[in-house]
Order: C-alpha cells, then sequence, then structure tokens
C-alpha cells in the first residue's frame, strides 16, 4: 500500500532522477549542492562525459557548485530505481511511455514520482503505466543549457511546483536545503497551462537561432509568440481552463506586452528581459544536437486542445510544422519572414 512519507530519514532521503539530461544534471547537481542523496540515470554518453568532467552547475544568479561524480551517483543503469524514495522524471516527452514502462519493473509500490516535462499529458502517460506509484505532475519554468561537456547553465528565472500530494511533504526540506524550493500546488492543470502559454516562445527562439534575450528584443518575434499565445489563451477561455500568473504580468495580458513597441517593452518588460545573454530554449538546443524537439508536447498540445473542440489552430500548427520542417533542412527565419508566414497561416486557416 502507498505510504505518505518515506521510511528514511531526512538525510538518506534517495532520490533518483531518471532521463538526466541538461535538466535532470542540473536539477542533480542542485541537490547534490544541499546534501541530498541523489542518483542520476541518463545515457551512457554522459556517464562516459562525467568520467573525465565534473559535473558543474551554474545560474544567472552566480550560483556554482562543482562535483565529481561516482560510478554510483551516475549510471545508465535504471535498476537503481528500486531503491528510490522519490523519482524525479525528466526525460523528453516522446520517451515518457519508454520510461514508464522501464520504471514499472523496479519501482517500489507507493513511490511518488514527479514528472518534471514539457507539456500538458505525460504525468497522465506515466501514472498509465505506474498504477501503483504516486505520480505527480510538475513543472521547470526555467531554462537550462549545456555550456560545455559536464556543465549545466541555469539562464531563467522561475522556481518548480508540483501537484499537492502528502508523499511528497517529507521532501520538501530537501529542495529547500538545495536553493530550489518546491512549491505544491492544487492547481496543476492550470499552472501546466499557464507555462506552455511561456513555453510557446521556444519554437520561435529555436526558428530564430539566436539566443532568447536577442530574439525577446525583436518585435516582429514577440509579435510571433503573441499570435500563439492570443490563439491558446482563446481555446483554454472556451474549454473552460483558468490560467495563473507565473510572470510579473497576468498571462492574459502577456500577448499584449510582448505585442508592444521595442522602446515601451524594454521599459514594461524589464523582468522578462532579465535573461542570461547567452540562454536559450531547449528546443535551439534539440536542433543544434540533431535531436527530435519536443514541439508536439507544446504547440501540439494546443493543437489536441483545438481538435478536441472542433475548433482550429493555424498559427500553433504551423509553428509545429515550421519546426519539423527545421529539424529536417536546419532553415532559421529572420522574424520579419516568419511574422509573415504565421499571419498568412491565420487568415488561411492553417492552409497556407
Amino acid at each position: 500500500m502507498p505510504t505518505d512519507s518515506p521510511s528514511r530519514p531526512y538525510s538518506h532521503q534517495r532520490i533518483v532522477i531518471f532521463g538526466a539530461g541538461s535538466v535532470g544534471c542540473y536539477l542533480g547537481g542542485r541537490l547534490l549542492s544541499g546534501g541530498a542523496d541523489v542518483i542520476m540515470i541518463g545515457r551512457s554518453r554522459l556517464r562516459d562525459v562525467f568520467h573525465q568532467h565534473p559535473l558543474t552547475v551554474t545560474d544567472y544568479d552566480d550560483f556554482r557548485f562543482e562535483a565529481r561524480l561516482s560510478p554510483q551517483q551516475f549510471t545508465d543503469d535504471a535498476s537503481v530505481a528500486a531503491d528510490a524514495d522519490l523519482v524525479l522524471v525528466t526525460v523528453k516527452s516522446a520517451a515518457t511511455d519508454e520510461a514508464a514502462k522501464t520504471l514499472s519493473k523496479y519501482l517500489k509500490p507507493g513511490t511518488p514520482v514527479i514528472s518534471l516535462q514539457n507539456g500538458i499529458s505525460n504525468a497522465d502517460a506515466l501514472a498509465a503505466h505506474l498504477p501503483d506509484a504516486r505520480v505527480c505532475a510538475g513543472m521547470i519554468p526555467f531554462n537550462v543549457l549545456q555550456k560545455s561537456p559536464g556543465h549545466f547553465h541555469h539562464g531563467t528565472e522561475g522556481h518548480l511546483t508540483a501537484e499537492r500530494d502528502s508523499a511528497l511533504d517529507a521532501f520538501l526540506p530537501v529542495f529547500e536545503a538545495c536553493g530550489l524550493p518546491l512549491e505544491l500546488r492544487d492547481d496543476m492543470m492550470s499552472v501546466m497551462w499557464s507555462k506552455l502559454l511561456l513555453n510557446l516562445n521556444n519554437p520561435v527562439n529555436a526558428l530564430s537561432n539566436v539566443p532568447l534575450l536577442e530574439e525577446l528584443s525583436d518585435r516582429c518575434y514577440r509579435r510571433c509568440l503573441a499570435m500563439a499565445q492570443r490563439e491558446t489563451l482563446a481555446l483554454l477561455e472556451q474549454a473552460g481552463i483558468e490560467t495563473v500568473k507565473l510572470t510579473a504580468v497576468p498571462m492574459r495580458l502577456v500577448p499584449l506586452v510582448m505585442s508592444l513597441p521595442d522602446w515601451l517593452f524594454t521599459r514594461v518588460a524589464s523582468k522578462m528581459l532579465a535573461i542570461d545573454p547567452i540562454a536559450r530554449s531547449s528546443m535551439w538546443e534539440d536542433l543544434e544536437a540533431g535531436r527530435p524537439t519536443e514541439v508536439n508536447w507544446i504547440n501540439g498540445e494546443v493543437v489536441r486542445l483545438a481538435e478536441s473542440m472542433d475548433k482550429q489552430a493555424p498559427v500553433n500548427r504551423k509553428l509545429t510544422k515550421l519546426v519539423h520542417e527545421c529539424e529536417r533542412t536546419r532553415r532559421h527565419w529572420p522574424g520579419d519572414e516568419l511574422l509573415a508566414e504565421l499571419q498568412a497561416a491565420r487568415r488561411t486557416g492553417g492552409k497556407a
């Protein structure tokens, strides 16, 4: 039967990070900095990196932590999840089903599992394969970029959130100790859709091929983002899904702010521009590495929501198509050209 708290004392709660890439390694490093017992499960490529390089995690606020990982702290052996008191799933969305099937072989009944992934539906996908676990939706709002082998950098603001579950209460001091407090909420569906509204910038940034700060300083790119956000907000309203405030600006006003002239945007949205100059979206990083992107779990979620109500989402559908084309061709878009392409898609209902 599920238990409400782990049996180990605080200092020995074992946290397993399943799918430790950029985000998972950053979380692992931060948790290690606070004295947590952490095991990261990732690909053998990264395991080999850590044979040669320390794990280094930094952030835009001058945090830095470095540690040499033992073979027990980073492994490609999923069986170590059998000893987990908490599992953080950070795999790419396309790998969710595979991750869940793997974890189902090892997890103890009642083990809390937090999906810290992009998109809306990953926690449900995990739960379908892990009926005896306590699966909770979660959210990482900030950007993580791999700067060099073994070095992972957190470049934007935001804090961790997860669906409220009493099984997570005992772990809150662990996250607090490492400087990444975990907020438990009862409205995670609204939180996840609100985060997705911000993540609609991921494809715009990936297609721009410039850092986030440079992209958001260009009104044409911001207007592209605003179009995708307005379309999504209209669909959320029709679906009866509320949004929550994740930035200094209420979500319903974010598209308006994004559309402001450059001179006014820099004054009104100074907090939005508090971004490390090197920060880029994870989607850009996937394109650079030749990996499939998560666009189907970002803009694609909007398209599926529209289809569920017999509606259209031409702007988000077009962005999805353009990113998939970029996966093959590596074509990047100047702001004015991308804006014209999305405007044409909106006029024609996505047939352009």
